[in-house]
């Protein structure tokens, strides 16, 4: 059986190693053009093509058949508002009367057809919304992508993303479809009317939108899509800074860091602020435009039929219903204009949002590694010996996995991320059942990473590890992760169900030392926060008891035991040891030695 070599830093061998990697974080932000097109295609397409067409397009249906009767409405009302003005003008008091009958009747039926078509637009969002949602979930925390990025740092706040950008996009896009859809029907509808009436004011309308639709464009495109977007992002980290303040509050409060610690929020905060500032004074600009570009409208038609009007070629009401259905028209064709801020938010999101699809949705050419820095004394990256270049047409040289009966590593070559810095070089090992193995030395020198490696997490190197299904192991880090929910969940974490009674887990309290915790608590369905609640050392053992309830066939500890005293971790060891379970241990203290059955790795 070959013995374990050293986990040191060794010299680096001729090994062709890729170059750094090209990050998702996009540097520029996006614009109004056919690649925004592109990438919003590529968001909401599985939607419509996937397991929920049906229910997608027979919504869609639906609220397109509420729109027609919507737009037929407001013909009918526009024709009869037309109708009591030229009855009045007339001193037509019967003719008055009817249309103001008939226009309570077409109101009766327009009333609610236009609340239900709001509620079912809302809901349809709301549905497209939770099918997309799940769509990145699945794909987030899939294959340990969440991991991915979470150590890459080459995506911004990808929980905003998942929480609030699906959110605005699935709205967003809703809203912008309908009114299409809507502006479409109103300028058949409406057009007809206007062409009717008068013909010279279809020809100016078609060149008042025109040239307004070009000039907001124009004026206003690159600079509000751009302000837009670099406001999601800092407004995304300013939150982000205040959530780390709430989840390491402890650690800063035995620091007294609260200085530095506003000194960092403020500068987030301030970014949002300048750029915020600069995006409402060209919003301000923006609104000038609109307002001029819409109001115009209301003075435009009477000038144009002022002499018809006047001569008496035109009645008052045939007059006014122009008015009405040139200001219909003219909405349906400036409807870039009139919904141009939030146009230019909209593309802002899509950009973020198609970034982390092409992240969560496909698999990566190259997992991300979790970086860990130089130990005292050693280089930086940068100054360690030179690594022979990669050809990019190449894929790089990775950490192979199988599934076996034991775990076994076999020439093993473990890098940083990039391969910047070699930190174990062809290491093999076996380990039979039962055996235990405690990997030793100074701080950075790689332990974790090379536990990172054994999990599936780091894959930056060469070599072959194998172990059993992932089922059969258990990590067990210093920190344990303690969820917000009952103690019964803390116990059979990570699985969501259990065969085990009540009884067999408050004896499995009772193996750890934590014999009084669920009558302390309220009971195995009491819900806390954990991680406030519970000492370090107690939040260690309940760990433990994770691992017997899971009864796993191999254990990693990373410093599992830190915060325990001697006896409480004679005790634990030995009752893993007494399972049967093979263990792989990182540990400081020399008291950890006893409990090991195989060499331990040298510094």
């Amino acid at each position: 059986m070959p013995l374990p070599a050293a986990a040191s830093p060794a010299a680096p061998e001729p090994t062709p190693l890729p170059t750094t990697s090209d990050k998702t974080r996009r540097s520029r932000p996006p614009t109004l053009s056919r690649a925004a097109w592109k990438q919003f295609m590529g968001v909401a397409r599985p939607y419509w093509a996937g397991d929920k067409k049906r229910t997608a397009w027979g919504l869609m249906a639906l609220l397109i058949a509420l729109m027609v009767c919507e737009t037929q409405l407001a013909v009918m009302l526009i024709d009869k508002t037309g109708e009591m003005t030229s009855a009045l003008a007339a001193k037509q008091a019967d003719r008055f009367w009817i249309a103001v009958r008939t226009s309570l009747v077409v109101l009766a039926f327009a009333v609610p057809v236009y609340a239900f078509y709001y509620y079912m637009r809302d809901a349809f969002s709301n549905h497209w919304r939770r099918w997309l949602t799940h769509r990145f979930l699945d794909g987030y925390l899939s294959e340990r992508k969440y991991y991915e990025i979470g150590a890459g740092g080459d995506i911004d706040n990808p929980d905003q993303r998942i929480s609030e950008d699906i959110n605005t996009f699935t709205s967003r896009s809703t809203h912008f479809l309908l009114i299409f859809i809507g502006s479409l029907m109103q300028l058949v509808a409406f057009s007809a009317v206007l062409w009717s009436i008068s013909k010279t004011l279809v020809a100016f309308l078609a060149v008042y939108a025109l040239l307004g639709t070009f000039g907001a464009l124009y004026f206003f495109g690159a600079p509000l899509i751009r302000l837009n977007f670099w406001q999601i992002r800092r407004e995304a980290d300013f939150r982000f800074g205040l959530m780390r303040l709430r989840e390491n509050a402890e650690s800063i409060a035995f620091y007294r860091g609260e200085p530095q610690e506003r000194v960092q929020i403020d500068h987030r905060f301030e970014a949002a602020f300048t750029n915020f500032a600069r995006l409402i004074k060209k919003q301000l600009s923006l609104n000038l435009y609109q307002r001029s570009f819409s109001q115009l409208t209301l003075i435009l038609p009477s000038i144009l039929l002022a002499n018809a009007v006047l001569s008496g070629e035109l009645e008052v009401g045939r007059a006014i219903q122009a008015a009405g259905a040139f200001a219909a028209v003219l909405g349906a064709i400036s409807l870039i204009v009139d919904n141009f801020e939030s146009l230019s938010r909209f593309v802002a999101g899509i950009d973020r949002l198609h970034t982390l699809s092409q992240v969560v949705l496909k698999t990566p050419a190259a997992p991300t590694p979790w970086a860990e820095p130089a130990p005292a004394g050693q280089p930086a990256d940068d100054a360690t010996p030179a690594i022979n270049a990669h050809d990019p047409s190449e894929p790089p040289p990775q950490i192979t996995t199988r599934i076996g009966d034991t775990l076994a590593i076999e020439g093993l070559s473990l890098y940083t991320p990039h391969f910047g810095r070699l930190l174990v070089a062809d290491l093999s090992l076996q380990l039979q059942p039962g055996d235990a193995l405690l990997i030793t030395g100074p701080s950075g020198c790689g332990k974790s990473s090379l536990l990172r490696a054994i999990a599936g997490l780091w894959h930056t190197g060469s070599g072959t590890v194998q172990h059993p299904p992932l089922e059969d192991m258990f990590f067990l880090p210093q920190r344990p992760y303690m969820q917000i929910d009952t103690l019964r969940s803390q116990i059979i974490y990570p699985s969501k169900q259990t065969a085990l009674s009540d009884e067999r887990l408050l004896e499995l309290l009772q193996e750890v030392h934590l014999e009084s915790l669920s009558e302390r608590v309220g009971g195995l369905n009491a819900s806390y926060d954990w991680e406030k609640l519970l000492s370090v050392g107690e939040q260690q053992r309940l760990a433990f008891a994770r691992v017997l309830a899971r009864q796993p066939s191999i254990v990693i500890l990373d410093e599992a035991t830190s915060a325990l005293d001697s006896a409480n971790e004679t005790a634990l060891y030995e009752r893993l040891r007494a399972s049967g379970t093979t263990l792989i241990s990182i540990a400081h203290r020399p008291a950890v030695l006893k409990h090991r059955k195989r060499p331990a790795m040298p510094p």
